[in-house]
């Protein structure tokens, strides 16, 4: 077996991992068990020389888009994981192929939607995770990025004080554009809106949200959010002089969101 490694950083230890095996038959002792979301790939974390990583296994052409636009989407400030490398030419003892590992950097107490909901989900959490999904979306969208496949099961969330932060961890069918139409901004929010309204059916129907939270008003109140924050960021606005206490509270609030604003002063 020889093994195609592409890799951003230096650690060479990762190649002594059980290529040869199958993800899903990796024996304990090479895997960390950690919160896992739910993935259309089999899915493994491990520990190398102390950092934790996590593989995905995947046909080596979508492993390598992946990984490209995981790259240029880090490069331009993008809150998603760190891509580390691809492993392809992988064959099992027999010499059958098998598929290509895309590698990334674990973020560090990071956790699943789903790990967020031990027990039932509560309204102050829904409200925040949702918050967090939304303001994820429009920073992608502003750096021209269409996720196409926008969910909570493609998200990390970190706890952040009273909020989230919420991070891409599934770039697979996402695409990177000079900027976005208004078509393709609509598409990504309507698939997000479709997504979010069935996991949170799912969760419902595992006793895991009340029955009284109704998952089709949380999709309408994302797509609201979503045209807020939206059109708060890039519809001029404008503020009389006077009213110093608006133009401070709007700094305030998008600085707090990680935006840097830009002030047009035109005087009557």
């Amino acid at each position: 077996m020889v093994l195609r490694a592409t890799a951003t950083a230096a650690e060479p230890d990762l190649l002594f991992l059980p290529w040869h095996i199958a993800l899903e038959q990796w024996p304990a002792e090479d895997t960390v068990a950690l919160p896992r979301g739910i993935s259309r790939h089999t899915v493994r974390f491990v520990r190398v020389n102390g950092a934790v990583y996590a593989v995905k296994e995947i046909e080596e052409s979508f492993a390598r888009r992946e990984y490209e636009l995981l790259f240029d989407l880090g490069r331009l400030g993008a809150p998603c994981v760190e891509p580390i490398g691809v492993i392809a030419g992988r064959e099992d003892a027999n010499g059958e192929p098998l598929p290509a590992a895309l590698i990334t950097r674990h973020l560090s107490y990071s956790l699943p939607y789903r790990a967020l909901v031990t027990s039932t989900l509560t309204y102050a959490t829904g409200e925040r995770l949702l918050d967090a999904l939304v303001l994820l979306i429009v920073r992608l969208h502003l750096l021209g990025f269409s996720w196409n496949d926008c969910s909570l099961s493609n998200t990390l969330f970190l706890r952040d004080a009273g909020a989230f932060s919420a991070y891409l961890v599934d770039a697979e069918t996402g695409e990177l554009h000079e900027s976005l139409s208004r078509g393709q901004r609509a598409y990504d929010i309507d698939t997000a809106a479709m997504n979010i309204m069935g996991e949170l059916m799912d969760l419902q129907a595992g006793g895991f949200v009340p029955e009284e939270y109704d998952p089709l008003l949380v999709g309408d109140e994302f797509r609201r959010r979503y045209e807020h924050l939206w059109m708060t960021l890039t519809e001029p606005v404008i503020i009389s002089g006077r009213d110093r206490h608006h133009i401070h509270t709007l700094l305030r609030t998008l600085n707090g969101l990680g935006f840097e604003v830009q002030l047009h002063v035109v005087h009557a």
